[in-house]
């Protein structure tokens, strides 16, 4: 299943349609770079889509031990950076 990007505007500006209608995952886009992942969870998902959600949470799970960092730090810094853009 490919997943489909979709800028950050346009995701927001459809997100009902987004939410109840996507068929697979979207990369949501901000100027050209991914900043998120949606993966919509509204119908059943087969034994492959499981297993490659597994898979990429292993990985994600590794890469965050390796750097060193946990899901509470990671949630500080985006709140950080958030609060900062906004000054």
């Amino acid at each position: 299943m490919a997943t489909q990007s979709i800028g950050i505007r346009e995701f927001r500006d459809k997100l009902s349609t987004c939410l109840l209608q996507s068929e697979g995952p979207l990369a949501i886009t901000r100027h050209g770079d991914t900043i998120g992942y949606y993966f919509p969870t509204k119908r059943k998902r087969t034994e492959v889509e499981k297993a490659a959600l597994d898979t990429m949470h292993a990985q994600l799970q590794r890469q965050m031990a390796e750097a060193g960092v946990t899901e509470d730090e990671i949630i500080e810094d985006f709140k950080r950076l958030r609060r900062e853009g906004r000054k």
